[in-house]
């Protein structure tokens, strides 16, 4: 089995949102992603989406789009990002997915070869404009991501762990003294970690590579070319 992720999709959720606004790179992005995603996942594989899927306000608008992306091949592991306001109610959104999607929220999924979690992060503090709400809500999230590694730690059973983050887990600011989340993801002994958010100039302050044990990918769908990477691990 082949795992492949590609993030921060932005789908027009029902409206007319063209992402061409964004540079001409964003034309008929989905497409092209689609085209890649055809030639190179079979239905054995997973393909991972770590957040930003659609920019539908309700889940029956999301859903349209959900949709379009399960009638590509492969199983759809999907995390929440930070503009996916229509992902509310985890039942509603699980009882609602398409056969071949499964949510990833604070828990792990148990894909067969390997072992999937995660949690959508926050901003790593201190940060530009950062505050002692977000504060609060790194240290949340941080609670969140242990509470998932330690689910998929239970299921792996001696199996590689791959686990997802919308925000970045760490930027260069961090490299030397690290962050509360490549801490955990270290700790539990995760092989692989992708993660989305950063677009435009922001993806040159995404980090690829091995961090204390930790493989991490930024998989933004512009930062990729609008072609799905390959993060299986080795």
């Amino acid at each position: 089995m082949s795992v492949f992720a590609i993030g921060d999709l932005h789908l027009p959720g029902g409206d007319k949102k063209p992402m061409d606004i964004f540079g001409a790179h964003w034309e008929n992005h989905f497409e092209r992603i689609s085209a890649d995603w055809r030639a190179r996942v079979k239905q054995g594989d997973t393909v991972l989406i770590p957040g930003d899927i659609s920019w539908a306000m309700q889940l029956p608008a999301a859903l349209e789009d959900l949709r379009r992306i399960a009638q590509l091949p492969g199983r759809i592991l999907i995390l929440r990002g930070n503009h996916d306001y229509w992902w509310s109610s985890l039942t509603q959104l699980r009882c609602s997915l398409p056969e071949n999607m499964h949510a990833v929220q604070n828990d792990a999924f148990d894909g067969g070869e390997y072992v999937f979690c995660g949690t959508r992060g926050w901003t790593i503090p201190p940060a530009s404009g950062a505050d002692a709400q977000d504060e609060k809500l790194y240290r949340r999230e941080a609670l969140r991501l242990e509470m998932s590694l330690s689910a998929a730690r239970k299921m792996a059973d001696g199996r590689k762990i791959v686990a997802m983050m919308h925000y970045p887990p760490l930027l260069p600011e961090n490299l030397r003294a690290g962050t509360e989340f490549t801490r955990l993801l270290s700790e539990y002994g995760v092989s692989r970690c992708v993660y989305g958010h950063l677009h435009g100039q922001s993806v040159q302050r995404g980090f690829n590579g091995l961090y204390r044990g930790v493989v991490y990918s930024l998989t933004s769908c512009d930062a990729l070319g609008f072609k799905l990477l390959d993060v299986t691990p080795r």
